[in-house]
């Protein structure tokens, strides 16, 4: 059964476009938490040169995912493959390139760690680690929509949260990451650029 994501839909050209910018030229991207798979039909697609492999621990998105694959899938994307970023080893032993869309904010911050860890297993040094969402800015007021996105997450769990790109740079700094780029984005969103450390 297909999902739809409605705002899948409204990002999915903006996030391209700093995709283009940010991703290599050839190899494997490996996508964390895929959902509904929209955003992997899409970015396949545009990016031809590229092997897209989805991923996603729920059993529902994977259905999701392989129903759009079959449906509308070019020949460079990928069967989806279940991943639980806080279980190791992943199925996927080398990528070009890690990305994370709308992940980091509705998951524990354990997720956040293992999804670091894992990424970097994955990537050569100077590979890129990709995330996408909301973030707290150091020196920047948090947005009223974003506060009020975070007052929802967290009385979904406690444990949700939109995370300070400084708390999480550290911790990536930790797992050998280095924050090279961010890029704002529409509706309040963020783009984060790590890149593996040599």
């Amino acid at each position: 059964m297909k999902l739809h994501s409605p705002a899948a839909a409204r990002n999915v050209g903006p996030i391209g476009d700093v995709l283009a910018d940010w991703l290599p030229q050839f190899g494997l991207v490996l996508e964390i938490a895929s959902g509904s798979g929209e955003h992997a039909i899409a970015f396949a697609r545009r990016f031809p040169k590229l092997v897209w492999q989805p991923t996603d621990p729920d059993p529902s998105a994977l259905g999701s995912i392989t129903t759009w694959r079959e449906e509308e899938g070019s020949a460079n994307l990928l069967a989806p493959l279940r991943l639980d970023v806080t279980e190791r080893p992943w199925p996927v032993s080398k990528a070009e390139a890690v990305m994370a869309i709308n992940l980091v904010h509705i998951s524990p911050w354990e997720a956040s760690l293992g999804l670091l860890a894992g990424a970097a297993d994955v990537l050569e040094p100077g590979g890129p680690l990709i995330f996408y969402g909301p973030w707290r800015v150091p020196g920047e007021p948090l947005a009223r929509s974003n506060h009020d996105f975070e007052a929802q997450l967290k009385a979904r769990d406690p444990r949700f949260g939109i995370r300070d790109v400084a708390t999480f740079a550290a911790a990536a700094r930790e797992a050998g990451f280095s924050l090279a780029q961010q890029r704002a984005m529409p509706a309040n969103n963020r783009m984060l650029l790590f890149r593996r450390a040599g």
